[in-house]
């Protein structure tokens, strides 16, 4: 199939704030195909400074609450990483990255078709897990 991914343009290095990073999540995660059961919030977590970047860690935890359970049994997490280089010109977009919990895979928004299974599976195998305990 020929599916474009959508991508959003992103905020220049000396346009960022941490607010700004935080719209621009919610703006990417719109054009991603997700039921509209899930529900999600985001939050800042920290800024790390590094030689060469500036790194902004936020995080978006997802649910699927539904009439007969209001309060999900699990949740999943989606960990962005906004990185602004010190190297580059200011005027450079913000590199951004994105990991799902309990991967180590380092994906893309422009180079990756969010899936609504990777949520999914998060929440089954957390669900599997209290089960078994």
């Amino acid at each position: 199939s020929n599916y474009v991914i959508k991508n959003i343009q992103w905020t220049t290095g000396n346009d960022f704030t941490v607010e700004r990073g935080l719209q621009q999540i919610e703006e990417v995660i719109s054009t991603w195909e997700i039921h509209e059961s899930w529900l999600h919030w985001s939050e800042f977590l920290q800024e790390e400074d590094l030689k060469d970047t500036k790194r902004y860690h936020y995080r978006v935890c997802w649910s699927m609450p539904t009439r007969r359970k209001p309060i999900p049994r699990a949740t999943a997490n989606v960990y962005f990483v906004i990185e602004i280089s010190k190297i580059k010109p200011a005027t450079s977009p913000v590199e951004v990255f994105f990991t799902l919990e309990s991967s180590k895979l380092i994906r893309r928004p422009d180079q990756c078709r969010f899936r609504e299974k990777w949520l999914k599976d998060i929440i089954e195998n957390k669900i599997i897990l209290m089960e078994t305990n």
